[in-house]
């Protein structure tokens, strides 16, 4: 059947017998149109193609060799996804213990947390027996001073009636001289009167100065004594509200630690599953390379084998025409 190859076009030929069986050839009827441009040389356009089958046997094989190191790179790819994969279901086990460090870490700073507000507590407590305190030496001060101020005004009231007793011996002492019909002898009486009156009006006097000394040096230490105790409850109270202070910036930061400390943890389990994800997605993309690469290698493999048949007939063909060549040349 090479009727319908260009080779084959007006060309008949009779029975013929099987060369190598020492019948030769029989009855050949052979067109002389076609005998007449016959040139023995090897035609052109042969080679050109058997050139061209060449080229196109070396590029198809190219191919193959190429699909065949994109197989084996794929296959490595898998491979490693493979690895990954192993190392972040590892970590994910890590990850798990990890978690349990931090619930653990978390919940110490939770009981320290839970302990500085017994501790704020307790110094709050504290503070506000220390303002009773001071409200109580507040009011003791004002108790002191309004004391002092009605012993003040308690000298004031004596130097007045003193100097109301002296008005009335000087009054009684001009009456008494104005009255000369009396032979009395009133100057004596009236100069013993005046000294009980002086002496009793200067030991009142001195009295009166004495106990507003006493109290007035008594109120001075009273008042020093809690203007010390103010100071000094002042200063603890300045200190306790640094102290609470401290203990509430200590709160924030532990409140701040353990927000990040959460975040982190939150950030590195999305991180995981999203890595987890990726590879999924790139061991499914790498897969679905691989089936792709194997379809085209089967579809590669299946072009070259027919272009090996169809090599394998125009050789045939060839050696064909060649044979019956050699057979008109040796008629």
């Amino acid at each position: 059947g090479y009727g319908g190859s260009r080779y084959g076009a007006g060309l008949y030929r009779g029975p013929a017998v099987v060369p190598g069986t020492g019948g030769g050839i029989t009855a050949v009827s052979v067109n002389q149109s076609l005998l007449t441009p016959l040139n023995l040389e090897i035609d052109p356009s042969i080679q050109r193609v058997r050139k061209e089958e060449k080229e196109q046997i070396k590029t198809l094989n190219n191919k193959f060799a190429s699909f065949i190191d994109k197989v084996r790179f794929l296959e490595q790819q898998n491979k490693m996804l493979e690895t990954k994969w192993s190392l972040l279901q590892s970590q994910k086990t890590t990850r798990s213990n990890m978690s349990g460090l931090f619930e653990a870490y978390i919940a110490s700073l939770r009981r320290q947390l839970e302990g500085l507000g017994q501790e704020r507590l307790r110094l709050e407590a504290e503070l506000g027996n220390m303002q009773g305190l001071v409200e109580e030496f507040k009011n003791k001060y004002e108790e002191e001073i309004n004391h002092r101020t009605d012993k003040e005004n308690e000298f004031v009231l004596l130097k007045k009636e003193l100097r109301e007793l002296q008005s009335q011996i000087s009054d009684t002492s001009v009456v008494l001289s104005m009255d000369n019909n009396r032979s009395l002898d009133l100057d004596g009486i009236i100069a013993e009167v005046k000294a009980q009156y002086e002496e009793i009006a200067n030991r009142s006097r001195a009295e009166a100065e004495s106990m507003y000394q006493i109290k007035y040096e008594e109120l001075k230490t009273t008042a020093g004594k809690h203007g010390d105790d103010l100071r000094n409850t002042r200063s603890e109270i300045n200190e306790l509200n640094r102290l609470i202070q401290r203990i509430q910036a200590e709160i924030e930061a532990l409140k701040n630690q353990r927000a990040k400390l959460e975040a982190a943890i939150t950030e590195a389990e999305e991180r995981g599953e999203l890595a987890v994800k990726n590879a999924k997605t790139k061991l499914e993309e790498l897969e679905a390379a691989l089936q792709k690469a194997k379809q085209d290698m089967a579809r590669q493999l299946r072009e070259y084998q027919e272009l090996m048949n169809v090599k394998l007939a125009l050789d045939i063909e060839i050696a064909t025409y060649r044979k019956l060549l050699e057979g008109e040349e040796s008629r």
